[in-house]
This record gives C-alpha cells, sequence and structure tokens, in this order.
C-alpha cells in the first residue's frame, strides 16, 4: 500500500500531472516530422511505465519497503531493470516525459524533462547514495561499481552476493 501510494505522490505527479498542466496533453503538430514519431512517444510512455510499475514491485515485493525515504527497502534490490541502470525509476519517469514530447509534439516537454534530470541528479548525488552506502555498505559498493548511475548497460550485471539491489 506504500508503494502504491508513493507511486501517486511523485511519479503520477512529475510525469503526469506537471506535463499535463504544463501542456494540457494536446496535440500539436510533430516535432521533427518524421514517420512514426508519435508512435514512438507512445511506445516510449507504455514502456517507461511498465518498467516503472515493475520497480514498484520490486521494492515491495523483494527489498520489503517502498522506494520513499519513509519505509525503505530492508534488502538492496539488484535484480530486473536494476541490473541494467542503479537508477531505472527515475530513467523511465524520464523516458514518459519524453514520450509525451513526441506524442504531443511539445517541446516544452524536452525542457522540463531537462529540469527534471537535474533534480533527480542533485538528489541521488546529495541523499540518496549517501543513504544507501551508510545502509548497505560494502554490497552498495560493489553494485556502483558494476552498474552505472544513469546510462543502462547493454548486458545484465549478475551479483554474486546475497543482497538486492
Amino acid at each position: 500500500m506504500g508503494s502504491f501510494i508513493f507511486f501517486l505522490a511523485a511519479p503520477a505527479v512529475v510525469a503526469g500531472f506537471v506535463p499535463f498542466a504544463l501542456v494540457g496533453w494536446t496535440m500539436q503538430p510533430p516535432l521533427i516530422g518524421l514517420p512514426g514519431e508519435r508512435l514512438l512517444g507512445a511506445f516510449g510512455v507504455g514502456v517507461g511505465l511498465a518498467c516503472l510499475v515493475d520497480c514498484f514491485a520490486r521494492f515491495a515485493l523483494e527489498g520489503r519497503g517502498t522506494p520513499g525515504p519513509v519505509a525503505q527497502t530492508e534488502v538492496l534490490v539488484a535484480s530486473g531493470p536494476y541490473r541494467f541502470v542503479r537508477n531505472p525509476m527515475y530513467v523511465c519517469v524520464l523516458t514518459i516525459i519524453c514520450g509525451q514530447a513526441l506524442l504531443f509534439g511539445q517541446a516544452w516537454l524536452f525542457a522540463y524533462a531537462g529540469v527534471v534530470l537535474a533534480a533527480f541528479h542533485l538528489f541521488v548525488l546529495l541523499y540518496e547514495e549517501p543513504s544507501l552506502r551508510r545502509r548497505f555498505g560494502g554490497s552498495y559498493e560493489t553494485y556502483c561499481l558494476h552498474v552505472r548511475r544513469w546510462w543502462p548497460r547493454l548486458t545484465p550485471w549478475r551479483d554474486s552476493s546475497t543482497s538486492r539491489r
């Protein structure tokens, strides 16, 4: 239940309510004018949303907690999308926003995605990573050595320890 509440409070606001407030989800002419541009945007929204739901489920089921700072996971989650990139939830939210930009032909959403990325990056550097280092120690350090913060790996990382993130 906590994950669902956090989902509504964070990603739904950042990737749903704010883009709607900015552009009203109104269709404008395609940004680039390439065939399939809107289809690519819809695909980005769908993939981002599916991956985001998967990440939230992993936090609840495997991590026994939520992505929110109030009820953090008991164990480090390093399965599913977390085998490719350390911050898949943030990447998913950005994918959803950029997908909407292409789908609706709204360049403002790309600018908004840039602001959101900067905010995510600062939050990760100043709060999230130091907190995870204190909480999970060496297992988080090992994870960081093998999985990049923002740019996904081409192959999944296989954790040999018993901890997860």
